[in-house]
């Protein structure tokens, strides 16, 4: 099916096989008068917008990285919170708010069959208190969003089961490690980024199983290796060529040096690029998947089968336009985990089933249009009602979604909680504030963070004066750094002074947002693109000379084709799988 988006305007195509998901996925309820016997099945209709214009709409509801202080509306207690102190919430502390202290049911409401869904579900929202934040079983760590089982870390978001771990995005099971983005089970890392069972690596990207090294772009089992890309298995390396242990030593000295960084650069560009990080997967498209089976158009997700435009999801079946899932058979849902099930337009409900269109549920059934419901079942807006009453008023309020066009579109921009540039949205389709106010999305003007003229601390340039000198250490803690990029101020907190002493890096001279702006920009988008592969001339000849095709016709070069997410603009290399697998070292 053909459609054309109707907020960005751009073809797109409905596959054959999401309509038929859609029509497994859609509920059966109890109609109006004059339903067939044994309930009506809604169908959920294709969708109307493109699925990048579905991703950027469900990811305006989920502010990940900017944290605020304020007071719980409850006891007055100071709390650290995603929710601005400016925003008219009720927020309580994430203790307060998984309490018997209050009764999210209090909060129910009427439904009027004569007014629009989501308008009444704004005010429902509105009313509900909110938890200050998502964590589960964090100690020591305050300053957190979206995590679990982590300690003594700082700055952690999206975050799994890590320890004495700082500014880092999107990790799991990793310990001593500051500034990575997408990394599991590393250890003594800085500046890590898609990279797994590192140790003691600074500056890496797509590594895995390297130790001691620094500047590695593609990097499989290696070991003091420096400034290298495509290498496997090698030890002592600088620039991809063989080295000794006393040059290895004389090249750590200075990782800064712009001369090696620069030679650096230009092995990375020559270096063939995998069309898709894919690993130990079958019949899946999209990158950064594992152990994935009939997936279609997912990104950084592990263990998924059977679905199709995820992101950021583990274990996930039967699930099509989520992120960061852990469910099945759920649809157009954001923070569906913990083995939900038929959660659909969802956001944030765990440990639960048959959820429509409800927001921060949890271990509840058969809701509709709720909020802030623990253990309950039958819930419509916030009101209980019998199981024959929940059928047919769920049935009455789907007839009345569908003729008003609400029935399968996603909860709208306007109604979010958060500026549209607190958003993880912001991150994957920047737009400036008239861009996103036109989208219906709201927008946060004041950042609520540090104000600092100065004076300004300089850090020094070598960290062995902060290991050796007591003073030093102490005027650089207490002094306020200004970032060279944005001018905004930050400090070094202790614990993140310790790493880098330890990891012999630079103190950061850039305000950490800045930092990790550079790692999300440093990794391909979640798109694809059609391509052919780049292999060609005597290295495709030598490489397959005994290789059944048509040379021909295929003119030197390697015939197959691949989706990728490197666009066709790029300057880089890109090789199928079987010609990147023979060329790299």
């Amino acid at each position: 099916m053909n459609k054309t988006c109707k907020q960005c305007q751009k073809e797109f195509i409905v596959e054959d096989d999401d309509l038929e998901f859609y029509k497994k996925i859609s509920p059966t309820f109890d109609g109006p008068e004059g339903a067939p016997l044994g309930g009506k099945v809604f169908e959920i209709p294709s969708p109307t917008l493109c699925r990048e214009c579905r991703s950027q709409r469900r990811l305006v509801w989920r502010n990940e990285k900017k944290l605020y202080k304020r007071k719980s509306d409850l006891s007055d207690k100071s709390t650290i919170s995603v929710f601005s102190p400016d925003k008219p919430y009720k927020i309580f502390t994430q203790d307060e708010w998984s309490s018997d202290a209050w009764d999210p049911m209090e909060y129910g409401q009427d439904y009027d069959l004569d007014e629009s869904f989501f308008s009444q579900f704004d005010r429902l929202y509105k009313k509900v208190p909110k938890a200050a934040l998502v964590n589960i079983n964090n100690e020591n760590s305050d300053y957190l969003s979206y995590a679990r089982g982590n300690k003594d870390s700082y700055l952690l978001f999206s975050a799994i089961d890590n320890e004495d771990c700082h500014y880092s995005t999107n990790i799991d099971n990793c310990q001593s490690s500051v500034d990575s983005l997408m990394v599991t089970e590393c250890n003594l890392c800085y500046e890590a980024v898609d990279s797994q069972n590192c140790y003691e690596c600074r500056y890496i990207q797509e590594c895995r199983e390297c130790v001691n090294s620094a500047h590695l772009f593609d990097c499989k089992e290696c070991d003091h290796c420096l400034f290298c890309s495509g290498l496997r298995h090698k030890s002592y390396y600088a620039f991809n060529e063989k080295i000794s242990k006393e040059e290895f030593e004389e090249l750590s000295k200075n990782l800064e040096d712009k001369t090696n960084l620069g030679k650096f650069q230009i092995i990375k560009k020559n270096t063939p690029r995998r069309c898709a990080k894919i690993l130990k997967s079958e019949n899946v498209s999209g990158d950064n998947i594992a152990n994935s089976k009939n997936c279609r158009v997912i990104f950084d997700t592990y263990g998924c089968e059977e679905c199709a435009y995820l992101a950021r999801s583990v274990k996930a079946s039967n699930c099509f336009d989520c992120d960061y899932a852990m469910a099945n058979y759920c649809m157009e849902g954001l923070d569906v985990d913990q083995n939900a099930s038929k959660n659909i337009f969802c956001v944030s409900c765990w440990y639960g089933s048959n959820v429509y269109y409800s927001i921060n549920c949890y271990s509840s059934n058969n809701l509709f249009g709720c909020v802030g419901l623990r253990h309950k079942e039958y819930c419509i807006f916030n009101k209980q009602y019998s199981k024959e009453e929940y059928e047919k008023k769920v049935g009455e309020i789907i007839v009345k979604m569908q003729e008003a066009g609400e029935w399968g579109e996603f909860f709208p921009m306007s109604i979010s909680p958060f500026g549209y540039n607190e958003t993880v949205a912001n991150e994957y389709f920047n737009l400036d504030k008239e861009s996103a106010e036109k989208l219906g999305a709201k927008w946060q003007d004041d950042d609520f963070g540090l104000k600092f003229d100065g004076p300004f601390y300089e850090p020094k340039k070598d960290i062995q004066i902060y290991a050796e000198n007591e003073k030093e250490r102490q005027e650089l803690l207490n002094g306020i750094l200004k970032c060279e990029i944005s001018g905004k101020p930050f400090k070094i907190t202790p614990q993140e002074l310790a790493l880098y002493i330890k990891m012999k890096v630079q103190i950061p001279t850039k305000h950490y947002d800045v930092r990790y702006q550079e790692r999300f920009d440093s990794r391909n988008p979640r798109k694809l693109w059609h391509r052919k592969c780049m292999n060609e001339g005597p290295s495709f000849a030598s490489t397959f000379a005994k290789a059944t095709v048509d040379k021909k016709a295929t003119d030197g070069r390697c015939p197959n084709e691949f989706e990728t997410t490197y666009a066709p603009d790029r300057p880089e290399r890109v090789f199928c799988e079987s010609c990147y697998q023979k060329s790299v070292i």
